[in-house]
């Protein structure tokens, strides 16, 4: 693979994630629509923010490669198992119910995230761009666990 490429193959991964970003913004936006307890909507405001904040950071990263950002939500793409099922899965959902359609979603996104990490065509030669990944994939990994953990205090024992 020519450089040429190969930056191109990295700009594609870049704007992968920025789609699946945003897949989960619209999750978040629509489980906030999908319940009325304040602690779920600060919540689910937070990681709508944490997403807002990776998708600048991926942009930012992406001009620096001189390619042109995405915009929008997945439709198609190499890390797509999206958040539309989540996002029309909220209807007439209780707590326990959005709670586990988030933790799917955020099981969607450190996916795509480890698959953009672990690509072997993807060398990212660049450290910050690796600190980038992995920061964003640590974000997530915390924000599953917490979400893991609202959603497993909802079972009736």
């Amino acid at each position: 693979m020519g450089l040429l490429q190969h930056i191109q193959h990295q700009i594609s991964a870049l704007n992968d994630l920025i789609k699946i970003n945003n897949d989960r913004i619209a999750g978040y936006q629509k489980a906030n629509e999908s319940t009325d307890e304040t602690g779920l909507n600060l919540l689910f405001n937070e990681y709508i923010d944490q997403s807002k904040n990776n998708v600048s950071e991926l942009r930012e990263y992406i001009r620096v490669l001189g390619g042109n950002p995405a915009d929008g939500t997945t439709l198609s793409g190499k890390f797509y198992h999206a958040w539309m099922d989540v996002k029309a899965a909220f209807i007439n959902k209780d707590r326990h119910g959005i709670l586990s359609d988030c933790e799917y979603g955020e099981d969607i996104a450190k996916k795509a995230y480890r698959n953009a990490l672990d690509d072997k065509e993807l060398i990212w030669e660049d450290e910050q761009v690796v600190s980038i990944l992995n920061n964003h994939l640590e974000s997530l990994k915390i924000a599953h666990d917490n979400i893991k953990a609202l959603r497993d205090s909802t079972i009736n024992v």
